[in-house]
């Protein structure tokens, strides 16, 4: 691949991922690219690993491009059906990750599929998917993934690209209640922060920068992107200003649930279940998840606007509904 033709792609990719009704069509996009110049080689890997030391200008770009009309009129028969193959089995992964439980990590699944699966024969999604429920980290992930398949994917550049894609949408397979505000879901998103490299910014609630392209939240601010953002059209509102939340008690009687907040007396994190906590710290500098036993939490707490589970509610009544 010539130096122009990568850096052009690279653009693209950025142009794209950035805007998340787009992104969708990215690998499409690619696949088209390099059917039409690169003999069909469908690695987004390869045109996006080594932009974190690219300082690159959104491009003039005409929208027509990405129309699936325009994108077909430059392949002939056979780079159309290899084209509408790849979109057939992204959906069946989709499928296959729901039914199997990990729906969250559906872009995981697919970005590496299409990356490294070119010349994987007789490819089950079901299968495939299954790998993704029973693996206890990302490292042996891609380990079983190397194992089952024959493949030689590198962990390190591997998660360098899968991080900077995931900061640059937000993971709407998340969701496990889109009409309501939930703890569950406030534990995915804080999830989905810590693993998309979010940097720490006074003011900031997960929007991404308009200079350098990076998401970003304050502490307060990790609760409130949950509550400002809108799953369904995909954007942020101002709904709520300011964080709103009381102290239930003790963490001595804090609730095994996931999405509860926990407090220091300064700062806020929320507890993600078996004993860890995300939180947004301004010392470090960016969302961080640690061990609730090495901080300085002191309660947990609830915020205004989130749902909690009758688990929780019981706990508040028993504690006697103490409130800040």
């Amino acid at each position: 691949m010539s130096a122009t033709v990568a850096v052009a792609l690279k653009k693209v990719a950025i142009y794209i991922l950035g805007d998340e009704k787009k992104r969708g069509k990215l690998f499409v996009l690619i696949g088209s690219i390099a059917a039409g110049f690169l003999g069909l080689m469908c690695l987004p890997v390869a045109v996006l690993s080594s932009m974190g030391s690219m300082e690159i200008e959104q491009p003039e770009i005409n929208a027509e491009m990405f129309s699936d009309s325009a994108l077909f009129e430059s392949l002939d028969s056979e780079q159309q059906a290899q084209i509408e193959n790849l979109k057939n089995q992204g959906r069946a992964i989709e499928d296959a990750m729901r039914g199997t439980g990990v729906r969250s990590q559906t872009i995981k699944a697919q970005l590496i599929y299409m990356s490294y699966f070119g010349d994987v024969q007789n490819f089950n999604a079901e299968s495939y998917a299954n790998l993704f429920a029973v693996a206890p980290n990302d490292s042996d992930l891609i380990t079983a993934i190397n194992s089952t398949y024959g493949l030689e994917i590198g962990y390190d550049e591997f998660m360098r690209t899968y991080t900077w894609v995931m900061n640059s949408t937000i993971n709407g397979y998340m969701f496990s209640d889109e009409s309501t505000k939930n703890c569950a879901d406030l534990a995915a998103w804080a999830e989905n922060a810590y693993v998309s490299g979010w940097g720490f910014k006074q003011g900031a609630i997960g929007n991404r920068d308009d200079v350098d392209r990076i998401r970003y939240a304050d502490n307060a601010g990790l609760m409130l992107g949950y509550l400002n953002y809108n799953p369904t059209e995909k954007v942020f509102n101002s709904d709520h200003n300011t964080l709103v939340y009381t102290e239930q008690g003790g963490l001595d009687t804090m609730p095994e649930v996931a999405g509860v907040g926990l407090f220091d007396g300064s700062q806020h994190g929320i507890y993600m279940g078996d004993g860890e906590v995300v939180y947004s710290s301004e010392a470090i500098g960016y969302v961080t998840k640690d061990l609730v036993s090495n901080g300085s939490w002191t309660s947990w707490c609830t915020y205004e606007g989130v749902d909690y589970p009758q688990e929780v509610r019981d706990k508040i009544d028993e504690n006697g509904g103490d409130s800040e």
